[in-house]
Formats: structure tokens, sequence, C-alpha cells
């Protein structure tokens, strides 16, 4: 491409600052270096835990960044040693990495690597080195992707090639939300057929993770939400039972505990609230109840009493629904294709990267929003709408 080698100058949403609107700029994307891809970003996802890092965590040396984790998009130039991919591939940026050499991706009793963005500074949710730069500033990349971006630059190891005949509005939800609730069921809790199972909070993660139940042969599904307009969605994935906390008096492990005539095989936390995640293991039947930890947060610490786990209940969390990212991310592609898997019926909105702080708006406030008890976003898709071919540094000068 003509772009090849050359910065290109894009738009962007930068956060310059926590806790402020997003704005969009004008930023340098460099080209990509030794085993490294840049990629136009097509569509992606508003997820919670861009919220998080801009209203919640708020690190100090998180900041300025471009946030956005869940995208997919085209390979537009790749760097030296990179043999996987080619200009013109689909793929998924994969805020997890899977180099496929260490011990950790050779065991497969997990999913992280010891390579990738987390390993530098996962509080600031970036790593030091950067490919951006805005008004002759650094500019972060959040989650090692950044796709509130027209471009990006990624390494290899952390991107996954799929199909060409995958729609990117649609498979964009597959880089996070999607995988992690889904895999959390299926991969991490493991439901067995016939089991009772429930998934507290109907946000995207929440959805899949109830979608996964299904899937995996789940005879009750109960849904648990502070927000009853989520029910009828969440039909759709497969829940069959409904419970709003607000309606009861009394505990919701209480209420699920006389539901189920002692508890839950499998309980899903899908908000990333800690009393939540307690609630959740206290709904599951002792002797083998298993509860899953799957909404993000790393600001307050979560208490059980000990006798709950001695009495057999298993508590797991899960990152990335348990999906080794470069494998499982083509896989899950290939199931939607072949209608093992819902995707579109996620989408609540198409915006474009100039309205991203409305998408943020609706997540927090609206028709797609989290709020700080038992709801979680509905997917918000930005598709980007190309009003103008990239500039390269020097088109730009001329």
């Amino acid at each position: 491409m003509a772009t090849a080698g050359k910065v290109i100058k894009c738009k962007a949403a930068v956060a310059w600052e926590p806790n402020k609107p997003l704005v969009i700029e004008e930023i340098e994307v460099a080209p990509p270096q030794a085993n490294e891809l840049r990629i136009k970003i097509v569509a992606t996802g508003v997820c919670h835990t861009d919220l998080y890092h801009l209203f919640e965590g708020m690190h100090k040396d998180g900041f300025p960044a471009v946030l956005g984790h869940e995208g997919a998009g085209i390979v537009e130039s790749v760097g030296p040693g990179v043999t996987e991919f080619h200009p013109g591939d689909k793929v998924i940026p994969l805020f997890i990495a899977q180099c496929r050499e260490c011990r950790f991706c050779k065991s497969p009793k997990t999913n992280q690597c010891v390579k990738g963005w987390a390993v530098e500074n996962p509080s600031a949710m970036a790593c030091a080195e950067s490919r951006f730069t805005c008004k002759g500033k650094k500019v972060l990349q959040f989650m090692g992707t950044s796709t509130f971006s027209e471009y990006t630059v990624m390494n290899q190891i952390a991107v996954a090639k799929i199909d060409p005949a995958a729609p990117l509005d649609k498979v964009c939800l597959l880089g996070c939300g999607v995988c992690t609730g889904y895999g959390a069921a299926v991969n991490t809790a493991k439901v067995e057929p016939g089991s009772t199972c429930a998934v507290f909070g109907l946000g995207a993660v929440g959805l899949a993770a109830v979608m996964g139940c299904k899937n995996a042969g789940a005879k009750r599904i109960i849904a648990v939400d502070i927000n009853p307009d989520k029910f009828e969605k969440a039909k759709v994935f497969g829940a069959n039972e409904f419970v709003n906390p607000k309606d009861h008096n009394k505990p919701i492990n209480q209420v699920l505990s006389e539901m189920t005539g002692g508890g839950v095989d499998f309980s899903l936390e899908c908000v990333g609230n800690v009393e939540v995640m307690r609630s959740a293991l206290e709904s599951c039947v002792k002797g083998w109840g298993v509860s899953v930890l799957v909404g993000w947060t790393d600001l307050y610490d979560f208490a059980a009493r000990p006798i709950q786990l001695i009495a057999g209940r298993t508590w797991k969390g899960s990152l990335f629904g348990g999906f080794k990212s470069k494998d499982g991310v083509p896989q899950m592609v290939k199931a939607y294709l072949d209608k093992k898997v819902k995707l579109d019926e996620f989408i609540t909105h198409n915006m474009t990267l100039a309205q991203v702080n409305e998408a943020i708006e609706l997540m927090k406030n609206g028709k797609c929003r989290r709020t700080d008890q038992i709801t979680q976003i509905l997917a918000c898709v930005l598709k980007r709408v190309q009003a103008r071919r990239p500039k390269s540094k020097g088109q730009a000068e001329k």
C-alpha cells in the first residue's frame, strides 16, 4: 500500500486525562517495527473496561491514551520478521498475547502469557512504548490495542487472523466481551448438561455467559439484574428465569437458594462489583457449587467466610473467558459464521468515531449502560465512517 513505511496521520479519540470527555484528534501512527503490524480499524465496541480506566481506575501514569480494546480491522502493512500476516488480512487485535513459547502459553491450564502490555505496567493498563504521537506528545496504547483510532500498531503475538468472510462490524465483539462471558461459562466454569446456573449482570459479558450456559446444556439459567428491561434480551440468549434483587426484601443469595433447593450449580459474576461477587459465591450450592469472577475491577478487596469454601464451593477467576487468544478467537469467529454463537443480537447502536462520547454516555446513563450495581453494557458498536483516505506524513505535508 502507498502508506507502507510511512507515518500515517489519522483520527483517534484521545483521553488526555482521567474523568474527562475524549477528544477527537489527528494523531500520528508510526510504521510497524520488527514483529509488528499496522492495522486499519474498521469497527470497535465500547466495553466497560474502557470506562473503568477513564472514570474509576484513573491511574496517573495511564494518560494520555487512546482507549478501545474490542475491535476488528484490516492489516495495512507489516514490519520486519512478520510472516504470519500480510496486507489485506482481516484481523482482531487482542488485549491478551499468545506468544506460544512461554511456559504459560505451553500450558493447557491457562490462557495468560508472559509477554505483552500487562507485563510492564498493569496498573496503568498500558506499556511504556507506543507508536502514537499527538501534538508532539507520546500517547499511550491502552491494553496494547487502542481501537478508538483509525489505525493502530500491534505486536504479532497479540493479533488473531480471522476468516476473510467475517463481517468486521460484528466479530469485533469477540475481541473482549463475548469471548469473556461465553468462555467463562464453557471454559472456566465448565457448565454441565442439566445443571442450574445463575448469571449476575446482563450486559454484553453477562449475556454471553448466558449463551455459554445454554450451549453447554444447562437446564435452568437464572438471569439476575436490577434492570428488568434486560430480561427480554436475556431470553434471546437462553435465560429461562429472571430475578430482580430490588423485588425482594432478603439477600439475593437467599432468594436463589430457596428457588433451587439449596443453591445453583454454577454462578457467574459479570459486573465487576465485589459485593456482587460474594453474593454470587453464596448463591452456589455447598458441596460442588462453582462461582466464577468475570467482571473486571482492581479497586477493592473482596471477602468471604472460610466455611463457604471449606463446605465444598469453588471460587474461580476468568480472564478473557479462558481462551488462548490467537487460537480461540478464530474458533469463535468460525462458530459465529456457522451460526453456533450469536453476535448481531448484542448490538444496540451503530455510531461513528466522532460520536464516541455519546456512546460512553449511553453506556453510563442510557439504554446502553453499566451502573455500579448489577447491570453492565450491551455492546455499542462504533463503525468508523471513512470520509477520506488516510494521509501519510509525506502526503500531509504537500
